[in-house]
Parts: structure tokens; C-alpha cells; sequence
């Protein structure tokens, strides 16, 4: 409260410390000042090496025998590298999700499910205001889906963060579930984001072309909403949008014909995803 920082930046803090060796957690006590004429313990090598999935000295020494043989000093060499280290624990500071205004609904699904899994702010910057953020604060990694990376690459280098694209999860179970529909079915799509819809369109023609009648709708348009509910025999939906279509199903009831059956999509990122994300940004250590 003092500092004004967001707590998980405190914690961030601790934890590099502690990962560092200065300081140490007592369970039950604190955090103290590590005493540095002990030797300085680090996580990282008894708990990476017994995984048994490479020998990290070598690695290590193999890389530096490379930078030494292309014409760098031992000096050059360790300025290089700790260049590179501090500019990435500078990227894991915060994560700016981004995509174009028109379609931030797309920014919020991935901020959503990233909130919970990162230890570190998530905020959601429409792409049209993200350089004068970067102005303001040059600290963090830009995350997007991959249709927006490119510009986005560009502009985080002018600023010298990490642009990074995030991987859709694969919709198996959703997918599966249209291609046992029967042919005249009516399936409605609604999503916060205008580009899955249009994404979705193109894959459900894909597989099923015309066999099936196809209604989309974002759920802050209340005539279309309903207009989709009356006709679906199946409601395809994400998470922020499943209350909106609930409440509106019991709100115009003795409207519809039939109720049609609604599946949420449990998640809109895939599992390695978010875990190659937690690796870039340092949230992984061992």
C-alpha cells in the first residue's frame, strides 16, 4: 500500500530473492536476509538436473566456448548474457493483452484465463493505445493471438519488449459434438469476440458446408441474441457469454418453441500455452 505496487510484483520481488539467494523463507516466521557467508543456495541446479533431461554445465559451457570462439571477451560474454537475463525478468513485470478495438472481446477471453495462471497484472490494451502505454512504462510482454502478432512484434521491439502469441485451444469436444448433428440442424455461436465468430463460421462451413443453418451473435446485441435463441436446437458459447445466454433463455421462455441445449466451451487457450508462457516470463523456476 505504501509502494503503490500490485502485491503480486511484491511477491515477484521475494521470490527472485529469494531464488537468488539473498534472502530466505522461514514457514511460520518470515522472509530474512539470507546470511551470505553460507554458501548461496539457487533452486535451479539439484531440482532441473535430476529431471535427467540434459546436462546444464555443459550446456552452459558450450554456449560460452561459442560466444568466445565468434570474437567476444570472457567480459562480453557475461555482459551478454546478463543483458538477455535482465531483459527478460524485465518482460515478466506485467502481461499486456492486445488486440485491435474491434475485436478486444478477444483480448479479455485470453486476459481471463491468463489472470489466474500468472502471478503477475494482467492488463487488456486495445492495439490502437498500446504504444502510448509502452511510453508510460516500457516493462512487460505484450501476449495477442497470432493474426495480430506481426504488428505487434513491430511495435513492442521500437520499445524494447517481448511480443508474444498465445495458442488456441483445439475445441475437440465442440467440434465433435457438430459433426454428429443431423443435416437442417440450426446451431447459434456466441462469443464477446466478433473475430471467433467469423473464425468459427469458416471452420463449421469447412466441415458440414451446407448442412447446417449457422446463427452467430455477441451477447451485448439483445435482439440478435434472441433472435438466435428462438431458432438453435444447440447454443455454442464461451464463458463470459454463458450468463447473458442463460438469463436470457429464462427471460423469454414462453417465447421460444423449444429450449435449445447449450454447451460452454471450457476454455479458449490451451493447457501448453499457459505454460510456455509461465516459462517465458520466469514464473517457472524448476
Amino acid at each position: 500500500m505504501q509502494t503503490g505496487l500490485h502485491r503480486n510484483t511484491i511477491s515477484k520481488v521475494y521470490r527472485q530473492l529469494e531464488t537468488d539467494g539473498v534472502v530466505e523463507a522461514m514457514a511460520g516466521s518470515g522472509i530474512y536476509v539470507r546470511d551470505q557467508q553460507k554458501l548461496r543456495e539457487t533452486r535451479s541446479s539439484t531440482s532441473i538436473r535430476n529431471k535427467g533431461v540434459t546436462d546444464l554445465d555443459q550446456e552452459v559451457r558450450k554456449y560460452v566456448d561459442g560466444l568466445l570462439n565468434a570474437g567476444c571477451t570472457l567480459q562480453q560474454t557475461r555482459e551478454l548474457l546478463t543483458r538477455e537475463i535482465d531483459w527478460r525478468l524485465r518482460c515478466g513485470a506485467r502481461v499486456l493483452v492486445s488486440t485491435p478495438r474491434e475485436d478486444i472481446g478477444a483480448s479479455m477471453l485470453i486476459a481471463e484465463e491468463l489472470a489466474p495462471n500468472l502471478d503477475v497484472p494482467v492488463e487488456v490494451v486495445p492495439m490502437e493505445e498500446l504504444e502510448s502505454v509502452l511510453e508510460s512504462s516500457s516493462n512487460g510482454t505484450v501476449v495477442t493471438s497470432r493474426y495480430f502478432l506481426q504488428p505487434l512484434e513491430e511495435l513492442a521491439k521500437t520499445h524494447g519488449v517481448r511480443a508474444v502469441a498465445v495458442d488456441l485451444n483445439d475445441f475437440r469436444h465442440e467440434l465433435a459434438m457438430l459433426k454428429e448433428l443431423r443435416p437442417g440442424s440450426c446451431v447459434g455461436l456466441v462469443s464477446i469476440s466478433p473475430g471467433i465468430l467469423r473464425a468459427a463460421e469458416v471452420i463449421l462451413h469447412s466441415m458440414r458446408g451446407n448442412e447446417l443453418l449457422l446463427m452467430t451473435a455477441t451477447p451485448d446485441v439483445g435482439s440478435r441474441l434472441l433472435a438466435l435463441l428462438r431458432a438453435a436446437s444447440h447454443v455454442l458459447c464461451d464463458k463470459p457469454s454463458l450468463p447473458i445466454v442463460e438469463h436470457s433463455l429464462r427471460q423469454n421462455r414462453s417465447q421460444l418453441i423449444r429450449m435449445p441445449q447449450v454447451h460452454c466451451a471450457k476454455s479458449y487457450l490451451s493447457n501448453a500455452t499457459i505454460e510456455q508462457l509461465r516459462k517465458e516470463i520466469g514464473l517457472l523456476v524448476s
